[in-house]
């Protein structure tokens, strides 16, 4: 089926534009899609190391992550996405304690066994709520204070909730921090006792890499460093590129909001308040250090890191999880952490950051050689992660926007559940079906009495 001459301009190359992209462009329409930056995949995006794509930050799937599992079976690719036992772990006191099973709650020594098991009953409470309702207006840290102690609060909590979120960490929901766990809680299969996480073979470029084949297939226009200057809608909303303007019958914006106020900045269909929405959501940035290495440090996949003096917030072995053959043999790390845009750590020299960071490595695993590292990358990201306060839905953009046939879709639309590729499909799909109902309700002829 076609549908004449109504191309859909998409903006963003993450999953959620690919899919929106795939998605329109299946439904027999002409889409063209803007990337600003060269490469497709947005925060799951890759770097090559020994030989093979690995994302730029850290990614895995749950067991319940229903939509990009569908996707990928839906693209023939399913036989490579693979499920590897997990495990977890916390760094703190100058040690790696394991941290994945009740007994490993009871045998964390650093808090005493009567806040072990409010910690662990605590836990054990908010997995088994249904909703997240019953905890709106409440902050996380003031909720797990009084629910974990004092102790179990100030040694296992805080340091998550303010490693990743600093100054905003007092605010921060309990709705968001209870799906969480529940998600976690929920992505074991009933056959199996341990949890397993998913990765693609050949790293989440796999799934990326099948949407454009399909996206070329169907003659999607994919521009690669494109940034659009600005938006503005209508009967025919256009696209500014270099200057150049547009027209097209819809319009999908994947960027964050406060990038969706600038775009739209001379379009006269949106309020003061509707702008003033739009900015209220606040954006925190990412750091994030991948290296490949001969050494194999620890046994553990997922260690957080729960020090206060620590610069980065958790430590991720990630051939621990997928094994090394990957790499030729080589084990292959992650560090990361999430600073607000006016941190030092953005504008300090790569070498000086990676310099802080590997002498950290080295304190938490003595043997650590520097000398070792063979492949490197630091990257660094604006607006990878929303503060989700307890007011934060209000304050959720609808896909549609005041501004005719302009529609927004990101990832600071997802709550209470926190971003990922999973919802990015999920709602690349939802906002492509809004779009493909509004173009066939404008096509459709219109009805009159006869006089």
């Amino acid at each position: 089926m076609t549908h004449g001459n109504d191309a859909i301009a998409v903006i963003g190359g993450g999953f959620t534009g690919l899919v929106a992209a795939l998605r329109l462009s299946g439904a027999g329409y002409a889409v063209e899609l803007f990337e600003r930056g060269q490469t497709l995949g947005g925060l799951a995006s890759g770097v090559r190391m020994h030989g093979t794509s690995i994302e730029r930050t850290y990614h895995h799937l749950f067991r319940g992550d229903a939509d990009i599992i569908g996707l990928a079976r839906e693209l023939g690719i399913s036989d490579r996405l693979l499920w590897h036992r997990s495990s977890m772990a916390i760094y703190y006191d100058g040690r790696i304690w394991p941290f994945m099973t009740p007994g490993d709650l009871l045998r964390f020594k650093p808090i005493s066994i009567v806040d072990r098991v409010r910690v662990g009953l605590a836990v054990l409470y908010l997995q088994r709520q249904p909703s997240s309702r019953r905890f709106r207006g409440q902050p996380a840290l003031a909720w797990m204070r009084d629910r974990a102690g004092e102790r179990g609060f100030s040694v296992i909590w805080e340091p998550m909730l303010r490693g990743k979120f600093g100054r905003f960490a007092d605010i921060v929901s309990m709705e968001w921090l209870w799906a969480r766990l529940h998600v976690r809680a929920n992505s074991r299969v009933p056959e199996d006792s341990v949890e397993r996480l998913g990765y693609f073979e050949g790293g989440f470029n796999t799934i990326v890499s099948a949407i454009q084949d399909r996206l070329n297939a169907d003659k999607v226009q994919i521009h690669t460093d494109s940034a659009v200057e600005a938006v503005s809608g209508g009967v025919s909303p256009t696209v500014t590129i270099d200057g150049k303007v547009r027209h097209f019958a819809a319009v999908i914006a994947t960027v964050p909001s406060h990038v969706f106020a600038k775009l739209t900045n001379e379009d006269v269909h949106l309020s003061s308040a509707y702008r003033r929405q739009l900015e209220s959501v606040q954006y925190l940035g990412a750091i994030c250090l991948v290296f490949s290495s001969s050494q194999d440090l620890g046994g553990t996949y997922w260690v957080s890191v729960n020090e206060p003096d620590a610069p980065f917030l958790v430590f991720i072995n990630h051939t621990r999880l997928i094994g090394r053959s990957f790499y030729d043999g080589n084990c292959v790390y992650y560090a990361a952490t999430y600073l607000p845009h006016d941190h030092a750590l953005f504008s300090q020299a790569t070498r000086d950051v990676e310099a802080q960071w590997f002498a950290y490595i080295s304190k938490m695993y003595p043997g650590f050689d520097r000398e070792k590292v063979k492949e490197c990358h630091l990257t660094r990201f604006q607006n990878a992660q929303h503060v989700v306060d307890c007011d934060y839905e209000r304050r959720i953009p609808s896909f549609t926007t005041p501004t005719p046939n302009v529609y927004l879709a990101n990832f600071s639309q997802i709550f209470p559940e926190d971003r990922g590729t999973n919802y990015a499909v999920r709602d690349g799909t939802r906002v492509a079906s809004l779009v493909d109902a509004a173009l066939k309700s404008r096509s459709r002829p219109r009805h009159t009495q006869d006089p």
